[in-house]
């Protein structure tokens, strides 16, 4: 009879473990697609003179191109238990592609080479955090909490610099960020595991694994931008 317990207990573990497996892949799947969408809109957008020229020429579309992922992000967060998963993705890569536009500029002020080396840095800082993120026993919602609050620190200290326009200060708030998008991603992937069970629906399931993957990529997307005033090479 016990042997009997420990097969069904077995046979259900397979079945979260892969289950879990799946929607975890579905998660980075939708992320590396968001974040190929981004970079490719941004390198065709930040090598083309003409738009650059654009953007520079029409502030107001400079505003609405930078607003509007903003707008589709709070869209997609607020709607995401009503809509299908299918509206879901397309939100999702609607806004990867207008944040892709409103990146463009980096590639019309760093170099190529330096971007390059910064993705592969980020990449490699993103991944490992993923990785402790998702294999640590450690429960890392206090450390979660910490680094919330350090993010409102941060946007609130941006937001002042704006006026300011204080060099230093700017690259004190990157290395904070650094600090903060490098413990989120370890976090995030700790909270988006959890979101996993095995009732879900398939529907509920892509939608989790799609708010999942939204995280991420800003996790990533601001690891990058902050790593940039670093590694940045400006352009002669």
């Amino acid at each position: 009879m016990k042997k009997e317990h420990m097969q069904s207990y077995q046979e259900v573990s397979n079945i979260v473990n892969v289950g879990l497996r799946q929607y975890m892949l579905n998660v980075f799947s939708y992320m590396s697609g968001g974040l190929a969408v981004t970079a490719l809109i941004a390198y065709i957008a930040g090598t083309s003179p003409t738009f650059m020229a654009f953007l520079q020429s029409s502030p107001l579309s400079y505003w609405l191109i930078t607003l509007a992922p903003l707008g589709i992000a709070f869209y997609l967060i607020t709607k995401i238990s009503t809509i299908s998963p299918e509206k879901a993705k397309s939100l999702f890569f609607g806004y990867a592609g207008m944040l892709g536009l409103s990146l463009s500029s980096i590639f019309f002020l760093y170099s190529g080479v330096s971007i390059a080396h910064t993705f592969f840095v980020t990449s490699s800082m993103f991944l490992s955090m993923v990785i402790y993120g998702y294999v640590t026993k450690k429960d890392l919602t206090s450390f979660g909490s910490f680094l919330i609050m350090g993010l409102i620190g941060l946007i609130i200290a941006s937001i002042v610099n704006i006026f300011m326009k204080n060099s230093v200060m700017s690259l004190v708030i990157s290395a904070i960020g650094v600090i903060v998008f490098t413990g989120l991603t370890a976090y995030d992937t700790q909270v988006i595991k959890s979101y996993y069970t095995e009732l879900d629906s398939e529907a509920v399931s892509q939608k989790k694994a799609i708010v999942g993957d939204f995280r991420l990529y800003l996790d990533f997307i601001n690891l990058f931008l902050h790593l940039l005033r670093f590694f940045g090479r400006v352009r002669d």
